[in-house]
């Protein structure tokens, strides 16, 4: 696995920056599947992506454990202002074009098993079907906070920022091998 070449597919798909990382880094609290739960976003129970339908979050823990390396990638994205909602959703939207770019550059690049998770919930319809089956299996990225990843506590293990400035709002996503 050329981790060099990982960090600039995913530069080529447009994020802002990439860095690897060892999974024993990753930052992981069962209580981010508790704050999904509480349903602030409107995702919970609503989207394959999201809980409760990616199953207990000590199995999605477990199944990132299984993993040894993982590729950190953030994309930034300026906002009027911190309560520009519509702009928030317009840059979470791009985060997701550029983790599908990413997808589909992956089985070349890694040639084996991997896990790539997004930041938030799938953006690839617009209503996702659950309860009924997913119209793209294959192509959806789990939401990292759902399966208990602390998002804040990881990237500050890295070189990346989690705040990128004023009038900016960051996304995450990884991809496991």
């Amino acid at each position: 696995m050329n981790e060099t070449a990982l960090i600039a597919a995913a530069l080529e798909c447009g994020a802002a920056k990439a860095t690897m990382i060892d999974v024993a880094d990753i930052a992981m609290d069962t209580s981010f599947r508790d704050i999904c739960a509480s349903n602030g976003c409107g995702n919970y129970g609503r989207s394959w992506t999201c809980p409760p339908a990616d199953g207990p979050v000590e199995e999605t823990m477990a199944k990132i454990r299984t993993f040894s390396r993982a590729l950190w990638y953030q994309t930034v994205g300026e906002i009027e202002d911190s309560f520009d909602f519509e702009g928030m959703i317009e840059v979470a939207k791009h985060h997701s074009d550029v983790g599908q770019r990413l997808h589909d550059r992956l089985p070349d690049l890694i040639g084996g098993q991997f896990l790539h998770m997004g930041g938030g919930n799938c953006k690839l319809c617009e209503k996702c079907a659950y309860p009924d089956p997913c119209r793209f299996p294959d192509r959806r990225l789990p939401a990292m906070e759902g399966w208990g990843v602390d998002v804040y506590n990881t990237t500050k293990k890295t070189d990346l920022k989690y705040i990128n400035g004023k009038d900016t709002v960051t996304y995450f996503g990884m991809v496991l091998f």
